[in-house]
């Protein structure tokens, strides 16, 4: 075998490890990155967050040219879906952004190395026939959809999130199973184009883990655009004829009869797992949790010593802009630096619409907790701008802890929720109080003074509501 000696070698090519694998160059080590897809950027880039995005925005357009431009004083005839023509969209937006990897890459001058990636020892990387040598290796594999038993998904009836990313034709219906972050937004992809879409949840909710007012607000907006809700209710197996798939569904809890319940395909979205398959972590020191993640310290070094992971195979939320957090840390505590990531500030986006989006704690969280709080809330219908965007449903929420005032958690349902949570992070970051965010200045008009004006109520005197 071939050797090369590096200072890091980082084994998957997704936010959190091309990230990582850039932040150590930066700092001046020799680095290499790892990767199977013939192409960088892992799940979120190439089949998830990125061509998501692209569907989802075309599909938004879509609807508001169909429905909504005359209420703006706009007249155009029905428009009409070319749906290869989004599809082109899309992939010309994911291929954009792995040449922006590409480019990266080459200027750090990091060393992108295609294949499996195996760990023989502490500081040794196989690749095909080739032997790599590292002072450090960092996993950062990523995650895979998680399946349900019954069903075989085979990506043309029922699917994964990445196969309905590249359906051929908009389905007549579809059936999500999942009604968490993906299955709400290619739920709502497909909606807009025109399939009927029912969503099918074990749980007695929507959005699990978010704040229970939001996903609330969130369920009955979706519904009022055309999903169908199915909540606790299990999927317990599935028939795949001609034309459609017949699934089984019967009470999450028990004690009803089974049902059959048929669409033209079948989207599986219950979550995804770590992907540790084919690293060769049996022979080494490297413990796994109940879920499958690699169990790591607070530098991110696992049982086996020169060995650390980040991303989606360690606990934590399986969230792109975290395992970038991580991987920047890790780089910076490699170089000899200090770090940390704040695990109760990483915000949560729904891109839906309206988008719906978190940080910090929920009422449900401090509830538990025993902490004592206050409420801020401020509608969009009272906000001038998202009036003028013909956009005003939901609202911001503010929790301040009772006694200190400081700012403990941000929920918004509504207009650019995803853009505004930024404002809510960064507060929450530097301690802030709802004083401190109700006495900041706000451009007018803006969507940003529902931050405000919600601020402003946690006391009481929000001033246009």
């Amino acid at each position: 075998m071939a050797e090369s000696n590096y200072d890091v070698i980082v084994i998957g090519g997704g936010p959190g490890g091309y990230v990582c694998a850039i932040r150590c160059a930066q700092l001046g080590m020799k680095v290499a990155c790892v990767e199977k897809r013939k192409t960088y950027g892992g799940t979120c880039l190439n089949v998830g967050c990125i061509p998501s995005k692209a569907l989802l925005h075309a599909s938004e357009r879509f609807e508001e040219a169909g429905l909504h431009f005359k209420t703006l004083g706009i007249k155009c005839s029905a428009p009409e879906l070319d749906l290869k023509a989004m599809m082109r969209h899309k992939d010309s937006v994911v291929a954009d952004n792995v040449k922006g990897i590409d480019f990266l890459f080459k200027k750090n001058k990091i060393d992108a190395i295609n294949g499996l990636g195996q760990i023989a020892a502490s500081g040794e990387v196989v690749v095909g026939k080739h032997k790599y040598k590292a002072k450090h290796i960092v996993i950062a594999t990523g995650s895979d959809v998680a399946g349900l038993p019954g069903l075989d998904i085979d990506e043309e009836w029922i699917l994964s999130s990445e196969g309905a990313l590249s359906l051929p034709k908009v389905p007549k219906s579809l059936v999500v199973i999942g009604a968490g972050v993906i299955g709400l937004e290619l739920g709502s992809v497909w909606r807009r184009l025109g399939a009927e879409v029912t969503v099918v949840e074990y749980m007695d909710r929507i959005l699990p883990g978010m704040d229970v007012e939001l996903a609330r607000e969130g369920k009955k907006l979706f519904e009022r655009q055309g999903l169908k809700f199915k909540l606790s209710t299990k999927v317990t197996g599935a028939k795949t004829g001609k034309r459609s798939v017949t699934l089984t569904i019967e009470p999450a809890a028990g004690g009803g009869d089974a049902q059959n319940l048929e669409a033209e395909r079948v989207l599986v979205c219950v979550g995804r797992r770590a992907f540790t398959k084919g690293l060769g972590l049996e022979h080494l020191d490297i413990a796994l949790d109940q879920a499958g993640r690699i169990e790591v310290d607070d530098r991110f070094e696992t049982g086996q010593k020169g060995i650390y992971a980040i991303g989606d195979v360690i606990k934590g939320p399986m969230l792109a802009h975290k395992a970038e957090e991580e991987g920047v840390v890790l780089a910076e505590i490699l170089a000899g630096q200090s770090g940390h990531v704040d695990y109760n500030i990483i915000p949560s986006v729904v891109y839906t619409v309206p988008e719906i989006a978190s940080v910090g704690q929920n009422e449900e969280q401090l509830k538990e907790a025993g902490i004592a709080y206050k409420v801020g809330k401020f509608p969009f219908m009272a906000n001038g701008r998202a009036r003028a965007m013909n956009a005003a449903e939901g609202f911001v929420k503010i929790l301040a802890e009772s006694k200190t005032d400081r700012v403990l958690g941000v929920h918004i349902i509504g207009p650019e929720a995803g853009t505004l949570i930024g404002e809510a992070t960064m507060a929450m970051e530097f301690g802030a109080s709802s004083e401190d965010i109700a006495r900041t200045c706000h451009a007018h008009p803006t969507l940003e003074e529902t931050i405000k004006e919600a601020a402003l109520a946690v006391d009481g005197r929000a001033l246009h509501s």
